[in-house]
């Protein structure tokens, strides 16, 4: 599994995300052009010392990425039809987020093999990119047995 996040542009989004791939032993690749760079101290300090873990890759391009990527690309859009919940992930799938301001690029939607979105009540727009990325990729770890889980415990009072 891997979150790439394609023209990112608030850094505080892209540290936290970083950080949840750090937390979770998800790779993040930062397709540009990006709205900061990396050493941006927002990204750092939404990061926290969590960048020191984080599997970060970076590409120029969308076409640059998608010349290396041979994974099943799932695209977060609000104009998807089927929910993440709906959507069967598979392990190895690569979950696509556009920019904050702007969504994905046509050409994205145009590459990727699936689109999905968040169920949300209507008149809601959108979520933040991070809570976003969070929420899917929780629903494709947990479908995809990834999460780093201890063995259960029974933790009713008797």
């Amino acid at each position: 599994m891997r979150i790439a996040l394609c023209q990112p542009d608030i850094p505080q989004n892209a540290g936290t995300i970083l950080r949840l791939g750090a937390c979770f032993g998800v790779s993040v690749d930062l397709i540009g052009p990006m709205g900061f760079v990396v050493t941006d101290k927002r990204l750092r300090r939404a990061g926290m010392d969590y960048l020191d873990l984080a599997d970060m890759h970076q590409f120029p391009s969308f076409g640059a990425y998608q010349a290396q990527v041979q994974s099943r690309m799932v695209l977060l859009t609000t104009k998807a039809e089927a929910t993440a919940h709906e959507f069967l992930f598979q392990a190895d799938d690569v979950l696509v987020l556009g920019s904050e301001s702007s969504g994905a690029p046509t050409e994205v939607h145009a590459a990727v093999d699936s689109e999905i979105r968040l169920p949300m009540r209507p008149g809601a727009r959108s979520l933040n990119v991070a809570l976003a990325a969070a929420m899917t990729l929780g629903e494709a770890l947990r479908q995809t047995a990834g999460l780093p889980l201890r063995p259960p415990v029974d933790l009713s009072r008797s």
